[in-house]
């Protein structure tokens, strides 16, 4: 199993910044994509930004232009910075990591999500 940790969600105040991480580990062959979703109180967990493996970032319209994306493939690490961010930005942030991982002698797809981190937006 593939087993994935977000870290890096504290409280800060609007205009601030924060670093969010994504750790993937256990028998991972190779990871296609990864990206962050968000789950705002009271809303359906919504997509925010997605980097592949060759380096294809997509952002979701809320946050282009000052969250940025970025992985280190040998890490298998993801990371989110987040820059001037606003109240609406309060939510718990989620990992997805998609890719091939080993069982036993075969290979398999994976599609796995870490716990969530709480980024708290405040003055």
């Amino acid at each position: 199993q593939v087993q994935v940790v977000e870290s890096g969600g504290d409280l800060v105040q609007p205009g601030g910044s924060l670093r969010l991480s994504c750790a993937a580990s256990g028998s991972i062959r190779t990871i296609n994509s990864m990206a962050w979703y968000r789950r705002i109180p009271g809303n359906q967990r919504e997509l925010v930004a997605r980097i592949t493996s060759g380096g294809t970032k997509n952002y979701r319209e809320f946050v282009r232009g000052r969250f940025t994306i970025s992985r280190d493939n040998a890490k298998n690490t993801m990371y989110l910075q987040m820059d001037s961010l606003k109240p609406d930005d309060t939510a718990v942030y989620y990992c997805n990591v998609v890719g091939l991982e080993y069982q036993g002698e075969s290979v398999a797809l994976f599609d796995s999500w870490g716990q969530g981190t709480q980024v708290f937006v405040s003055s």
